[in-house]
């Protein structure tokens, strides 16, 4: 890997430049920067969209993979006899491994090639993947340790895939590339679920389902390495010449740890993520419960079990994810220019209208399972009005060459409080109610039932932390745009005198007397 990125930027954003974090003189128009109106950019906007294209197809299997697992739960609770709490740490494991790794990658890809660091994530990623598929009855710990060092892979991706889109776009462009990067989280999910369940139905084992994945990445390995570039770092900011960055990693979290709009959407980023986990995790075994209790199905007493509900769940999942990720950036484009608060109030809007959906979602499934998916749907196509919007709000509050750090830490500590302790802290609750009573189907519906009504009570915390940022959006961003738009300069003195404004003829005199007294 190259420690120097070429060619050498114009801007430089070290420690050393005079302008400091919170200080700003550029008006409002700054906040929408028209590089590429204005000059041609540094990677042709044909190169520019074919790389988008293949980081969504590696970000569509990404999360593909990572939910594959769920669509097929029960199967593996099956084979490996474990229980609920167990089962969860399959996804916990993973997430552990993908947080703790998040702030390395986003330290190296703030300072090294990033198109190498993501291929050898990747490679690391498809291999453990695909090795997963192999584990025997008897070896549930290895299974354990290689979707742990899948995270590895993943991590080296998800933290870096954004930067390089914030890189090759700029305004209202890259808000709506975003919006599609983000929308295939949604719809990546989903597909996990119809892969892993369909897979598993003709083929009569759950192992072949891990195996999908991997086979497309290779697909996607070969797409990274000869069609994705590395821009440099803020080039669609500076007309394509980049910025360059001397600080140092503390540097670097001191600088976040200022930006209030960060700190408070990252805390709403993790409450999104504990929704998004604990749902995903658990709604497909959650919904099959409801219907044995209900006595519309037998209880799955051996595998293949029914994937009825994976199938449903999946396509909801991708259609709201959809839906959900359009009308928020869609939002978000028609209201920022009237109301620059607007992307982090959307966010807020999204987390608090889930909230009552999900609530009525856990206890109407004992009576109705029609009724059950509409308010899954209302549910979910909220929650989803958040993903790129939220990705969005990280870009243009943090400069260029901090964007890496920045994703890694709001990957690390959304992960850490979010999806990689929700599965498991539903699942503990539930195997914990579950002993409150004798054994039965019933009763084991239930206490799944009361332990996801942890999750309408985050929305509502998630909702509160989106609402606090927007009182620093605005703020935030006019400095993130200074230091980048405006290069290094010392911040005027409010007290000095106004700059004098030459007319032409003055300008030709100043310049005349000037020449005669040189």
């Amino acid at each position: 890997m190259e420690p120097k990125d070429s060619p050498i930027p114009r801007w430089s954003l070290g420690s050393s430049s005079g302008l400091h974090y919170g200080s700003f003189v550029n008006s409002l128009s700054s906040l929408t920067p028209r590089a590429e109106e204005t000059e041609e950019p540094a990677i042709s906007q044909r190169r520019s969209y074919i790389a988008v294209a293949v980081l969504c197809y590696i970000n569509l299997l990404n999360y593909t993979e990572r939910y594959t697992i769920a669509g097929v739960l029960p199967d593996i609770q099956q084979f490996f006899g474990i229980n609920d709490g167990t089962a969860a740490l399959i996804q916990t494991v993973f997430i552990c491994s993908f947080l703790l790794l998040a702030p390395l990658f986003g330290y190296l890809g703030d300072r090294y090639n990033r198109k190498y660091i993501m291929i050898g994530g990747l490679i690391v990623w498809l291999v453990t993947a695909a090795g997963s598929s192999f584990v025997t009855e008897s070896h549930f710990w290895l299974l354990m340790l290689l979707r742990g060092m899948v995270g590895i892979g993943e991590a080296s991706y998800s933290t870096i895939a954004p930067t390089i889109i914030a890189d090759l776009f700029v305004g209202t462009k890259r808000s709506m590339i975003i919006c599609i990067f983000y929308i295939f989280i949604p719809v990546g999910s989903g597909l996990g679920y119809i892969t892993g369940a369909g897979v598993a139905s003709l083929t009569g084992d759950w192992r072949w389902a891990l195996r999908i994945t991997p086979i497309l990445g290779v697909v996607g390995l070969v797409l990274l390495v000869f069609l994705c570039p590395n821009p440099p770092r803020g080039a669609a900011e500076t007309h394509g010449e980049g910025v360059s960055g001397q600080s140092s990693y503390l540097e670097d979290v001191k600088y976040l740890l200022k930006n209030k709009t960060y700190l408070w959407s990252t805390l709403g980023v993790t409450a999104t993520a504990f929704l998004s986990g604990a749902l995903a995790f658990w709604m497909p075994t959650f919904l099959s419960r409801a219907q044995v209790s209900q006595g519309l199905r037998p209880a799955c007493v051996e595998e293949p079990c029914d994937s009825t509900d994976s199938y449903i769940f999946g396509a909801v999942t991708v259609l709201t994810g959809i839906l959900g990720g359009i009308l928020g950036s869609g939002l978000s484009r028609w209201l920022r220019e009237k109301f620059p608060k607007s992307d982090p109030l959307i966010c807020a809007s999204g987390l608090l209208g889930a909230a009552p959906c999900l609530f009525i979602t856990i206890f109407v499934a004992s009576t109705s399972i029609p009724a059950t998916y509409v308010f899954i749907f209302f549910s979910e196509i909220l929650i989803s009005l958040n993903w790129a919007v939220m990705a969005d709000i990280l870009l243009y509050v943090v400069i260029p060459t901090r964007r890496a750090t920045a994703e890694a830490l709001q990957i690390s500590v959304g992960h850490l409080l979010g999806d990689a302790g929700s599965p498991f802290l539903v699942g503990a609750i539930s195997d914990a109610l579950s002993k409150s009573k004798p054994v039965s189907p019933e009763w084991s519906f239930h206490s799944l039932k009361y332990s996801l009504l942890v999750c309408p009570v985050v929305g509502i915390l998630g909702g509160l932390f989106f609402f606090l940022s927007s009182l620093y959006i605005i703020g935030d961003r006019k400095a993130a745009a200074q230091l980048v738009e405006g290069g290094p300069r010392e911040p005027q003195d409010p007290s000095s005198e106004p700059p004098i404004e030459l007319s032409n003829g003055d300008k030709t005199n100043h310049e005349d007397n000037l020449s005669q007294s040189i």
